[in-house]
């Protein structure tokens, strides 16, 4: 298994908001984890360094997660503790009022990958079966889309689509999204804030990811690729790809 993030403030904002890693436990399982904040005068930078890093310091911690069941339920316990711990700091800190951050966060074992997601920062797989989206946005034009009052087309230019419904840290409980699938051999996880999934389309994340680029360049390629067609927003990703580390080097 390898893997590899970046993240990059863009060509319009003035700060990077979003946080990124990939954490290794005591048996060398990893966790990726991308968050993109939001709200408040450089607030959202603190919503989101502040998961990424508890998440890292909680995840060091875990000796092996065995079964899908007990990953799940180490995402939910942590990201709520989490939720809990945004939402107080907001509280007391003035110039953190209204913080918030949305959060994909992945445990990959050998045999699986759990996710769990709040907003509209994305998971993709990569595998047999093709590329597709895994997580289910959180925002006010997924809602529109899945009631059918606009089209999926009519989403991608609708003058709202940066409304989020669901965010880590703005309320004393959140609702977590929680995903286990079975990776095989070659399998790819695509994780990325919404600078990315905004300016690129699917099939051309699913291109770049599939060259045989290597995965530092590949990083590289879909954050030039996402400046390339405006970069009005900071871009995200971190890439798990589940080739033998012998592979392709």
């Amino acid at each position: 298994m390898k893997s590899f993030f970046l993240t990059n403030r863009g060509k319009v904002r003035q700060i990077n908001e979003d946080s990124c890693g990939v954490y290794q436990n005591k048996a060398g399982q990893l966790l990726a984890v991308v968050a993109d904040g939001m709200g408040g005068h450089l607030a959202g930078d603190v919503a989101s360094s502040m998961t990424t890093s508890q998440l890292q310091s909680y995840w060091e911690q875990v000796e092996k997660i065995s079964t899908s069941e007990s990953a799940e339920e180490w995402l939910k316990e942590h990201i709520l503790k989490i939720n809990a711990n945004l939402y107080k700091h907001s509280q007391e800190n003035e110039e953190c009022k209204g913080m918030g951050t949305t959060v994909v966060a992945s445990i990959c074992t050998d045999l699986f990958s759990t996710v769990a997601h709040i907003g509209d920062s994305r998971c993709y797989v990569l595998n047999s079966h093709g590329f597709q989206q895994i997580t289910e946005d959180h925002s006010l034009v997924n809602e529109l889309v899945r009631s059918g009052h606009i089209s999926k087309e009519d989403a991608e230019h609708h003058p709202r689509k940066n409304v989020v419904l669901r965010a880590l840290g703005t309320e004393t409980h959140v609702q977590i999204d929680l995903k286990t699938l079975i990776l095989d051999e070659g399998d790819m996880l695509l994780i990325c804030s919404d600078g990315l999934s905004n300016k690129v389309p699917e099939d051309k994340l699913k291109s770049i990811l599939e060259s045989d680029e290597s995965i530092e360049n590949r990083c590289e390629q879909l954050i030039q690729l996402a400046n390339d067609n405006g970069g009005e927003d900071n871009i995200t990703l971190v890439i798990v790809d589940y080739t033998s580390e012998s592979e392709g080097e």
